[in-house]
């Protein structure tokens, strides 16, 4: 690992400077220290901006769509070239089980050649409104656009955005999350590999607590912010954006339910369920972390979950075969703790997690938690707790089961069980959520729309559609002598 990972990037140049010191990198499989990368600042950021905006406005990126297409295929080259490096790097950074870790290297780089054919066929269209009169509607590149990436998946989520930015023509100053600069500059590296990308195009500066963050949401030159994160963080995004009228595309949180009628296949809905509840170790905005059961089979569902959940295998996210890692930090450990003790005296705890035993101990590890619970209003059911544990609930038909699945403010992602193909069409089309699975769950492609109603955010990522946020439609009309 040479010296520039971990540090900014910015106008095509390694910065180390650290003017706010120096973050430790831990590796939460253990809770040791293997890194450190400089923190950044408003100064940095700043600097980061005007590099981007330079590149906008003077380079042919915005106008070459052949050269952007170019240049996002070479870019997937070089990270699956390097997929192995940045997938171990990542599992040691933010605890990802490696063979999750593998995946999202490959989404990654799938995602960037899907853009990269996108980027070839940003059309606009033409409206003859009258003998001579005609309208040509341009679509053109929105800008500089702030990135702000979360430390759960930061190869996908980063690039799920700045791929379809690029592709429209923008160029963008990534905000990477200080628990994961490592592999952030990994990807960064990626980047500098590809020298037909103007200098200036793509920037990164690392960011400790709210400073850089601050500058991204607010500065005047930033046209459209990309944030994925906590509902809490975006609201705070979307107001620092309000002021100077920036577009926003915000993905937040979730509270996914997976909803199993009597006539499931069982053994299916229990894989689905174990899997799609610890996906990063419970710590995604779109894992299951409510399981409605319908009354006919709520006792055996709720025996096959405990055995599964008691037989999930547990421990360093490097290693072939692990199910569950570690929660990304001590703090975070603690916080899940206090909120499974209490959950124990508030429900009736199914299975309780436990940060000992085997090899839980070295570092922050939480086995499954299972809870049940009736009351929907309670807290344990509408918040968000990232982590591995899930509430259980009964309903008694399809219409209780629509509306306990629904009675919460967040609607990013849902998913069904049920062998009647009725029901689960009616259910996808009721369910308040911007995904919903049929019998599965976290199937995740770039050709396809991601995103949330309510809470769980505005505007979508990955498909055609999430080019809309990095694009302005323009109006351009004349009248000629025919």
């Amino acid at each position: 690992m040479t010296a520039k990972f971990g540090h900014h990037y910015i106008g095509g140049t390694w910065i180390g400077d650290s003017p706010n010191g120096m973050m430790p990198i831990e590796n939460p499989s253990d809770g040791t220290v293997f890194a450190e990368a400089p923190q950044g600042s408003a100064n940095l950021a700043i600097q980061a901006v005007k590099s981007a905006r330079e590149a906008f406005e003077s380079s042919e990126w915005s106008s070459n769509p052949r050269l952007r297409a170019a240049a996002l295929l070479q870019f997937a080259d070089v990270l699956e070239g390097r997929a192995n490096e940045i997938a171990t790097l990542m599992a040691k950074e933010n605890g990802k089980v490696i063979e999750q870790a593998r995946h999202e290297v490959a989404a990654g780089y799938g995602e960037a050649r899907y853009y990269a054919g996108v980027a070839r066929n940003v059309f606009g269209r033409t409206f003859e409104s009258g003998t001579g009169k005609m309208s040509f509607m341009i679509r053109e590149p929105a800008g500089v656009v702030s990135v702000i990436v979360p430390w759960n998946a930061p190869v996908t989520l980063l690039i799920r955005s700045v791929a379809p930015a690029l592709a429209a023509g923008c160029s963008v100053v990534i905000k990477p999350a200080p628990q994961t600069p490592m592999t952030n500059a990994a990807v960064m590296d990626c980047f500098d590999a590809v020298k037909s990308i103007p200098k200036g195009v793509v920037n990164s500066v690392n960011d400790y607590a709210t400073e850089v963050g601050t500058i991204l949401s607010t500065h005047s030159e930033i046209d459209v912010i990309s944030f994925t994160g906590s509902s809490k963080t975006g609201k705070i995004i979307m107001a620092n954006a309000a002021d100077t009228i920036k577009h926003v595309s915000l993905e937040l949180g979730g509270k996914a339910p997976a909803i199993v009628f009597g006539n499931a296949d069982l053994n299916n809905a229990v894989a689905e369920i174990k899997r799609g509840s610890l996906s990063l170790n419970g710590q995604m905005c779109t894992c299951i972390s409510r399981v409605l059961v319908q009354d006919a089979v709520y006792d055996e569902m709720k025996e096959r979950l405990r055995n599964a959940y008691e037989n999930t295998k547990i421990g360093d996210a490097r290693s072939i075969g692990v199910e569950l890692g570690p929660i990304i930090d001590q703090a975070n450990q603690e916080r899940l703790m206090g909120i499974i003790d209490r959950a124990n005296q508030e429900a009736n705890m199914v299975i309780r997690g436990t940060t000992s035993g085997n090899d839980l101990s070295k570092g922050y590890f939480i086995s499954p938690t299972m809870f049940e619970i009736e009351d929907v209003s309670h807290d344990l059911v509408q918040d968000e707790l990232f982590g591995p544990v899930v509430s259980l609930e009964r309903f008694s038909d399809e219409a209780d089961a629509i509306e306990k699945s629904n009675a919460t403010r967040y609607g990013l992602a849902a998913s069904v069980y049920t062998q009647d193909l009725n029901v689960s069409m009616r259910l996808g089309r009721k369910l308040k959520f911007g995904t919903v699975w049929l019998n599965c769950h976290n199937r995740l492609l770039a050709e396809v729309e991601t995103g949330g109603y309510r809470e769980s955010g505005i505007g979508r990522l990955h498909g055609i559609e999430a080019m809309n946020d990095f694009l302005e439609t323009k109006h351009i009309y004349c009248e000629v002598e025919v």
